[in-house]
């Protein structure tokens, strides 16, 4: 007999979601998370936010403390690449280049999420069929109406606030009568600044004009519930965990990445709450180490794990057997776990197609203040170039408008003050009216661009080891002419939307910069946007796929391998809110194959 119904690797938002859904249905599950227990009561999430007041680099994991047993990468290890050279070896990965992978996640309960912004954009119905459509990338092995009620089940989940009316752009359509769990986060003076100059102004790209529209952006924090949610029935908010009345509504706190002092924003600790309901336990620190097949390699028949206690010796490996296993960390540590068992890889493909979100900056300064870094991150945004017949040729892109100012663009508002003081040589009332002529009127635009998969973007084993004696993941990155191209079209509708604002552009990129990149004598600066996808894809084919449409394993019949690692292609959207629909979708499956009607 099995010690449980399912063993879920990773307590990050698919794993909760897993969990949550089996646990209720009545299954028994063990979640393994490898890293701590960050926040789990109220006492603990608020010293998370104590550790990040504390720090001077305002970077998404640093609320957060890494082990050696259990290391994470952070955006401080991000550094340039000399070609030709040796493997970048600073941090968690080995960087084998020509680019870095500049993003980094978070190994603890409740995984990225306790860092994320919280965007939570659907994909476009054309993006699942890319290959059809416009000849590049891979079509996936469902659709858009497959997927729609669990976009509907992950915005319940997610709490997501947005207005239907906001998103029905470039064919998205709803079922009919839908409206989301909240009202959308009112948009902030710079998005109503900025939408009153631009919406209706046209843009030349492709050689065609597109109208502007600055559009609310969905995004999964509490705002004020939507009594015609659920046929009428409304929806009741999630508070923080551990102080359910607090976080019932966002309070325009400026720290959405990389945490939301009220718990707010979500996060996969409130899902995790809801599993602890069922029979659910929770193991953290508990390193998986290895997928154990049967003989035949059919079928799973263990997880491996190490537990540990940071500071001592590392326990022998454990055994634990279920039924059914669930890989739900991300794209990343998935992709790792495989390789190290030799498991799930008949067709060549784990670890290969990494993708991010080349997330490209574009700042200036306005005529007059826009009331630059107040409220969330970001509220609104320029949706119009996520689709269009240019995608035959280069790449799509969503643009971000920013609350922050110029942020970690130029790394407002330290350097600002550090001009005015050490550069202009200004103190007391000068120092003060100088930085309020200044810092309120920056405007920044950032650019997430769509990367296609390529092969040769992978994820394989170093020998280099972690703590645990385990092998670091060594990654090869790089961008290809399709993203670069659209690049240069994003670095182009940022000039005509600055110059239609009356604003000065102030971008600059660096041949010095990280992600420094060219393309026909012009240079560009990528950065990287936390979305790790891809290296386990979905497919009908397991020649060319790694999981199926459910995501299960190809090769294991009780092996399910979920989260954006499945996604076959990135598009444009923040893979979050997909993530949490697919979750939903491979929950109803395993049930099913549990016997659970």
């Amino acid at each position: 007999m099995s010690d449980y119904d399912v063993v879920i690797v990773g307590a990050g938002p698919a794993g909760a979601i897993l969990a949550a859904e089996l646990g209720a249905a009545g299954r028994s599950v063990l979640v393994l998370e490898a890293g701590p227990a960050a926040g789990r009561t109220w006492a603990e999430y608020r010293g998370n936010v104590e550790q990040f007041q504390a720090t001077a680099a305002k970077v998404p994991n640093s609320p957060y403390v890494t082990s050696a047993d259990a290391p994470f990468p952070t955006v401080l290890d991000i550094t340039k690449l000399s070609p030709g050279g040796p493997p970048g070896d600073l941090g968690y990965f080995v960087q084998e280049g020509p680019l870095p992978f500049s993003s980094d996640y978070l190994r603890s309960t409740g995984g990225t999420t306790m860092h994320w912004l919280g965007t939570c954009l659907r994909m476009l119905p054309s993006d699942f069929d890319v290959r059809r459509r416009f000849g590049v990338g891979r079509d996936w092995p469902l659709d858009y109406d497959e997927l729609m009620p669990f976009y509907e089940r992950a915005e319940h989940e997610l709490g997501v606030a947005g207005d239907v009316a906001d998103q029905e752009y470039l064919g998205l359509r709803f079922a009919p009568g839908y409206v989301y769990p909240m009202h959308r986060i009112p948009p902030s003076y710079g998005d109503q600044r900025l939408a009153a100059a631009l919406d209706g102004r046209p843009v030349h790209l492709d050689g065609e004009d597109v109208a502007l529209r600055v559009t609310n952006t969905p995004q999964a924090r509490n705002a004020v519930p939507n009594p015609a949610y659920d046929g009428g029935r409304g929806y009741q908010p999630v508070g923080a965990v551990g102080s359910p009345h607090t976080g019932l509504r966002c309070e325009g706190n400026a720290s959405c990445i990389p945490i939301c002092p009220v718990q707010a924003k979500y996060n996969a600790l409130k899902t995790l709450h809801r599993a602890a309901r069922g029979p659910v336990e929770i193991r953290t620190q508990a390193v998986v180490s290895r997928v154990v097949l049967t003989p035949d390699r059919r079928r799973v028949s263990a997880l491996e794990y190490i537990a540990y206690d940071d500071g001592a010796a590392p326990r022998p490996p454990e055994r634990v057997t279920a039924d059914v296993y669930v890989l739900a960390a991300n794209a990343i540590e998935n992709a790792k776990l495989l390789l190290m068992s030799g498991a799930a890889n008949g067709s060549g493909q784990v670890g290969r197609n990494l993708m991010d979100h080349p997330f490209m900056l574009c700042w200036a300064q306005m005529p007059e203040s826009v009331g630059a870094f107040r409220g969330p991150s970001s509220t609104a945004g320029l949706e119009m170039l996520r689709d269009g017949p240019f995608r035959r040729r280069r790449a799509a892109f969503r643009g971000e408008i920013a609350n922050w100012g110029w942020d970690f663009a130029a790394f407002a508002p330290y350097l600002d003050v550090e001009e005015a003081v050490h550069g202009r040589g200004l103190s007391g009332a000068a120092l003060r009216t100088w930085l309020a002529r200044r810092i309120p009127r920056q405007i920044r635009l950032g650019f997430l661009l769509e990367q296609l998969p390529s092969p040769d973007n992978r994820v394989t084993l170093d020998s280099r080891t972690d703590g645990l004696g385990l092998p670091r993941p060594r990654l090869r990155y790089d961008l290809d002419g399709y993203t670069r191209r659209g690049m240069a079209a994003a670095r182009e509708c940022a000039s005509q939307v600055f110059a239609l604002l009356g604003a000065a552009d102030a971008t600059a990129y660096l041949p010095s910069d990280p992600g420094y990149v060219t393309l026909d004598g012009s240079g560009y600066t990528y950065h990287g946007s936390g979305h790790v996808v891809g290296t386990h894809r979905m497919g009908d084919d397991p020649a060319t796929s790694v999981v199926d449409r459910d995501q299960r394993s190809w090769d294991h019949e009780n092996l399910y391998v979920v989260g954006a690692g499945s996604a076959p292609t990135i598009a444009t959207s923040n893979p979050t809110l997909t993530l949490a629909a697919l979750a939903f979708r491979s929950a109803d499956a395993v049930l099913d194959d549990l016997g659970v009607a």
